[in-house]
């Protein structure tokens, strides 16, 4: 079969499903579109431990493709593919939430990690080093790095959604009376994200751009940036600690 006798055949599933809810074209769909979520379930998963399965996280993300499908509105402009990805990746981290999988060492770890930024911001006006970081925490260097490793794995939820949501948020900016109002919520926490990402240190801010906007995996920044991927790894969960504190302080997570 050709591309252009795909096209036709995905426009004419479309066609059945938007106008008359067909349950055969919605499954077609779904098939057609199940690499998308094999995609995402690899990027989630790809800095978990090994212990995870990738086929509970293909199949979190299946409920959220289908979701997807049934909310998807063409006459909004933007492509299938951009709405569904932060949908897929939002009931994937549902899913792993509800494994409960995170040891409570490391959730504490992370909560206290949150707690020195919030505290460090509010005394010095200004974004701390690692070093300050680590002497807040009474921590060496080395071991700030490895409870950045450990929590590494553990960063999934809603800010993490908004994050990874912040510039396909942006790609319909029509928040007027007719949008839902969940939509408009979405909106404005993705312009929230925006506006505090671009307050971020410089390297914290390359590497959420870098992961979030490009699509590069950890090993690809590492290799932009000539540091390990391990490395890479522990600056996108300082990010994201960085940003749930500003958002804790805000009252709006």
């Amino acid at each position: 079969m050709n591309i252009v006798r795909e096209d036709a055949d995905l426009q004419l599933q479309w066609d059945r499903w938007l106008k008359r809810k067909n349950a055969t074209a919605r499954d077609h769909l779904i098939v057609h579109y199940s690499p998308l979520v094999k995609f995402v379930a690899g990027r989630v998963g790809a800095g978990l431990p090994s212990n995870v399965d990738a086929g509970d996280l293909i199949g979190s993300g299946v409920f959220g493709l289908i979701d997807a499908i049934e909310r998807f509105e063409p006459d909004r402009g933007v492509k299938f593919e951009t709405f569904a990805v932060p949908r897929i990746r939002g009931a994937i981290y549902d899913g792993l939430r509800q494994l409960d999988w995170v040891p409570r060492s490391v959730r504490s770890r992370s909560r206290e990690v949150e707690r020195a930024f919030s505290e460090l911001e509010h005394k010095l006006r200004r974004s701390p080093s690692d070093e300050e970081l680590a002497a807040h925490l009474d921590l060496t260097d080395a071991e700030l790095a490895n409870w950045l490793a450990s929590i590494a794995s553990t960063t999934v939820g809603h800010l993490d959604r908004a994050v990874a949501a912040g510039a396909e948020v942006a790609a319909s900016d029509d928040t007027s009376s007719n949008s839902p109002p969940a939509v408009v919520e979405e909106k404005e926490l993705g312009k929230v994200m925006r506006d505090e990402i671009r307050r971020l240190p410089d390297r914290e801010k390359l590497v959420l751009s870098l992961y979030y906007d490009e699509g590069l995996t950890l090993s690809e920044i590492g290799d932009v940036l000539g540091v390990t991927e391990s490395r890479v790894s522990q600056i996108h969960t300082q990010s994201v600690l960085h940003l749930r504190s500003r958002l804790h302080a805000a009252g709006i997570v």
